[in-house]
């Protein structure tokens, strides 16, 4: 497309400062966000499961809307744009 803007997104979330508390997961409109468990049948929180991250992110999903900064009450995550 000629013209085209390509914007990168570039969402992080400081796997110190989050708490688990899964909103930003259940508030993303576009499922781009996944709270990871080390025990799938006692859905019991651990942190740094998955590349040192508790919430792993879909970066090919993610529309950049920031509805997950809205609702974190740790201030947890950053987004910018390139």
């Amino acid at each position: 497309m000629a013209g085209a803007i390509v914007t990168t997104i570039n969402l992080d979330i400081q796997n110190r400062t989050c708490t688990g508390c899964n909103n930003c997961v259940v508030a993303c409109p576009v499922n781009a966000l996944e709270l990871t468990v080390a025990n799938p049948v006692t859905k019991k929180k651990t942190y740094n499961v998955l590349n040192g991250k508790a919430v792993v992110i879909d970066e090919e999903v993610c529309n950049g809307c920031g509805v997950c900064l809205e609702v974190c009450p740790q201030r947890a995550i950053t987004l910018t744009t390139e």
